[in-house]
This record gives structure tokens, C-alpha cells and sequence, in this order.
């Protein structure tokens, strides 16, 4: 499996198929921290910040990344922490 870092995501037009779940947890071990949910549909990840300045310059960061890809996670945030939660919509 190559570096997942490495690698550039492009926006999934729903003409392919998705990874199983099986699938979906051998990339585990790659992505520190984060979690499956809801039958290896969903990623998620919260992250721990010192004070909610940090966590909302994360939030911003975070959004802006996601914008400039095509994507659009759920993000929660509050006093110290932000969980960012991913799917594919067009493939489950």
C-alpha cells in the first residue's frame, strides 16, 4: 500500500465502486487516530487543541482544505476539541 500522504484525492464522480469494509479497514493502520463508523461508510477523526482560538484557526484550515478539493465534511467544534467526519455520498 502506498503512502496515503502522498496522494491526491479527487472528488468521486459515482462511477466507481466502493472499498468494502474489509477494504476500508486495511487503510487503517495508514490514517493515525481516525475511526470507520457506520459500516466502513464514514471516516472520523477529533482532534484536542489547547484553547478554542486554536481550535477554530483548525476549523478554518480544515474548511478551507476542504473547499479547495471538492469536499465537505461534517465538522463539530468547540472549547478544545473538532471532529471531522468524511463520506463519499456518490458511492456510500
Amino acid at each position: 500500500m502506498s503512502d496515503l500522504t502522498s496522494k491526491v484525492c479527487t472528488p468521486c464522480k459515482g462511477d466507481i465502486a466502493p472499498l468494502t469494509a474489509e477494504q476500508a479497514f486495511a487503510y487503517l493502520p495508514h490514517v493515525q487516530d481516525w475511526e470507520l463508523m457506520e459500516n466502513a461508510i464514514k471516516i472520523r477523526r477529533t482532534f484536542q487543541f489547547p484553547d478554542y482560538r486554536t481550535t477554530v484557526d483548525f476549523v478554518q484550515q480544515t474548511a478551507e482544505l476542504a473547499e479547495s478539493v471538492g469536499h465537505h465534511p461534517v465538522i463539530t467544534f468547540g472549547w478544545g476539541f473538532c471532529t471531522v467526519e468524511l463520506q463519499t455520498k456518490k458511492i456510500k
